[in-house]
């Protein structure tokens, strides 16, 4: 759901997914949707050929982006504990692209 964070903290390869945070495979009781995105996701293992690549998933979260919380109302504990190095490393990058 943040492929750009996970390209930068070195996640090997990525499944990309614009779904709401908390509903990264789909909708609640949507089993035949999570299904599918559960079977792209896991398809990355065969696509993938080296590291740093990343897969869009071709799906489209069914609400219009202004009638869906895309953001939790606060940040998880995992990337609070490590915002300070999220935010350096994020620095850094932009520093090679300029």
């Amino acid at each position: 759901m943040t492929p750009e964070f996970h390209r930068e903290v070195g996640i090997p390869r990525v499944a990309a997914i614009e779904y709401p945070y908390g509903r990264p495979v789909g909708q609640v009781h949507d089993q035949k949707g999570q299904r599918e995105v559960l079977l792209a996701a896991l398809s990355v293992f065969k696509k993938a050929k080296a590291p740093g690549q990343t897969f869009n998933l071709p799906f489209t979260w069914p609400e219009e982006p202004k009638h869906t919380d895309w953001q939790p109302p606060e940040i998880s504990p995992i990337i609070k504990l490590h915002l300070d190095e999220i935010k350096k490393l994020g620095a850094q990058a932009r520093k090679k692209l300029s």
